[in-house]
């Protein structure tokens, strides 16, 4: 099959990234695949690149993803990158696509749902009601408040010690600016940014938080987007505590909702057993590959 690989203009261009793009298409300029390269701007990013390729399920084996797959990792090196890394569900197609390029699997990601429907509301009561000495729990939607933007920032390096197993994210960094924006750009694509926080109740800093985003018409499922807690407030049983509270309050304001969704990393066995204690069901296993340029 003759193939024609077209460089696109993506304005998909964020404060903390760019992203290139490419067209695969036959003969008769029919689209059979594409390829988009996130370039993470971030300083603590500035040496990762990240891959996501799709080819038609008709198309595949005629060397597109190959081709895509070249063009990609060519402007990753042109970009001066030191790895990229992509994933797939466990024993798909494209899993054994990037295990046969040179890629290796340095993380297994395991997904899970919550019907809201079998929500045992009572049990959920009980873990959230359970006196917490030394910290209440607050919440809001969308954008933090501005007397809590600054230590809801500085709670954000809750996230840097999870487990990633050798995929080589190292950290993010952030400030009240960056939570301000990614809260906005959730809400101009139409959905809703829930969260809920563990606060310190000695001098009103934040020990740890979970957030969730809501289709923003309130069907389907949602999505976790993050669960931390501060190592000095590990051991407290925060983690579970907003979860509960977020799955309560999502289970009561969006009676349409189907269900929650979260993944995990394998290696993440606290946040396992929290999501396993409430309720949350298996559904599949995907892996991270990486290529070290």
């Amino acid at each position: 099959m003759s193939l024609r690989i077209t460089p696109l203009t993506d304005p998909s261009r964020g404060p903390y990234h760019r992203r290139l793009a490419w067209l695969a298409s036959d003969a008769d300029s029919v689209p059979v695949g594409t390829a988009f390269l996130r370039l993470f701007t971030d300083p603590g990013q500035g040496h990762l690149a990240e891959l996501a390729l799709h080819v038609h399920p008709v198309e595949r084996r005629k060397k597109a993803g190959t081709r895509l797959l070249d063009a990609a990792v060519a402007a990753a090196r042109d970009d001066a990158r030191r790895c990229v890394v992509a994933q797939a569900e466990a024993g798909s197609p494209g899993d054994h696509f990037l295990a046969a390029r040179r890629f290796r699997k340095v993380l297994t990601l395991r997904f899970a749902r919550l019907s809201l429907a079998d929500v045992d509301t009572a049990a959920l009561a009980g873990i959230v009601e359970r006196p917490h000495p030394g910290y209440r729990l607050a919440s809001w939607q969308g954008t933090v408040p501005d007397d809590l933007a600054r230590t809801f920032a500085a709670a954000r390096r809750a996230m840097d010690d999870m487990p990633m197993d050798d995929t080589d994210h190292t950290t993010v960094t952030w400030d009240v600016d960056r939570v301000r924006a990614a809260a906005k750009a959730i809400a101009e694509r139409g959905d809703q940014l829930h969260t809920v926080v563990a606060v310190d109740t000695s001098d009103g800093s934040i020990a740890g938080f979970t957030e969730l985003v809501v289709p923003g018409n309130g069907t389907g499922d949602a999505q976790h987007y993050g669960t931390g807690v501060l190592p000095e407030h590990r051991g407290h049983g925060l983690g579970r505590w907003m979860k509960a509270e977020s799955i309560r309050q999502t289970h009561g304001r969006c009676p349409d909702l189907g269900g929650l969704l979260t993944d995990t990393a394998d290696s993440n066995t606290y946040m396992r057993h929290i999501n396993d204690s409430l309720g949350y069901t298996p559904t599949h296993t995907a892996h991270r590959h990486r290529l070290d340029l």
